[in-house]
């Protein structure tokens, strides 16, 4: 949310009935039976797929625009301005209960699981098996019965450190940006936002090239066991959100050079930098439980 010149009227802004809804229901429609499909083999999914992702990137494209429209056009008062930090922050909420479940998962795995199949009760089913998390001894699967093959894990250095740092320098160069913003300064604002675009796509970058040397030289992948299944989901699911943050402030940025937000009134802004933070604070619990432990 932002304006220029910002609504000051004391009602509460109602739209009009909108189709986009409607739309993009029908676009996520096609991309989750497609993407059903294709992984089944049925290779008619992935034109399914490709159909409703354009579908809805094209609802998304002109629904944002027309709010982007009614922000700059000064519809938006107080009372939505307070509907949509409230709305981010239950966002954001659950985004913290999402990555809960999965560290949760992971908790789980290395302290209740894997005990139990190291037990006494499956000695015998497999007497060889070591009941240790791979990363604390080297050669163990944390699977029994020779089920996974073997594989390296990862530490901490350097890939990891190396986006650590990137991650924390671009929370830095955000809040200057904000600060600039705030005081007026447009052409700073868009220069740090530039900056910590960039820092998240060279995350990015370094995230895809650690994934291939995983994959090609340490053979740790997807399959590999419970291990593997809860690294790559952790570090995937982030990386995702690393991904929607980055065009969030893509578009910020954007919108800062065609005039749009105020020292004032940048809503918009404050949500975008509020996802990126919370995308900071995930990593450093994933950095220090995944990679360190």
């Amino acid at each position: 949310m932002s304006s220029t010149t910002h609504g000051t009227t004391p009602y509460y802004f109602v739209p009009g009935p909108s189709a986009y809804p409607v739309s993009a229901a029908i676009g996520l429609f096609f991309v989750i039976l497609g993407a059903a499909q294709w992984i089944n083999g049925h290779q008619w999914g992935a034109w399914s797929l490709l159909a409703g992702m354009l579908i809805w990137l094209g609802t998304l494209f002109v629904w944002f625009r027309a709010a982007i429209g009614e922000s700059e056009s000064g519809q938006y008062g107080h009372k939505v301005d307070l509907s949509f930090r409230w709305s981010m922050s239950w966002f954001i909420f659950s985004e913290v209960m999402f990555f809960g479940a999965f560290f949760t998962a992971l908790w789980w795995a290395r302290t209740h699981a894997l005990p139990a199949l190291g037990s006494l009760d499956n000695a015998l089913l497999w007497p060889d098996f070591k009941a240790v998390w791979p990363s604390v001894a080297p050669g163990a699967t944390a699977s029994p019965a020779g089920i996974v093959e073997p594989f390296q894990t990862v530490g901490p250095f350097w890939l990891p450190t190396i986006n650590t740092a990137l991650l924390l320098s671009s929370g830095v160069t955000l809040t200057i940006a904000h600060h600039a913003l705030r005081a007026g300064h447009r052409a700073q604002t868009i220069r740090f936002m530039w900056l910590t675009v960039l820092l998240g796509v060279i995350f990015l970058g370094v995230q895809g090239y650690e994934y291939h040397h995983l994959y090609t030289e340490l053979n740790l992948k997807l399959s590999s066991g419970t291990y593997g299944s809860t690294f790559f989901m952790l570090t995937g699911f982030h990386g995702l959100h690393v991904f929607i943050g980055m065009l969030m402030l893509l578009f910020i940025t954007l919108r800062l050079r065609k005039g749009h937000f105020t020292p004032e009134r940048h809503f918009g802004f404050e949500g975008a930098a509020w996802y990126w933070h919370f995308v900071d604070v995930v990593w450093l619990g994933l950095y220090l439980l995944v990679y360190w432990l």
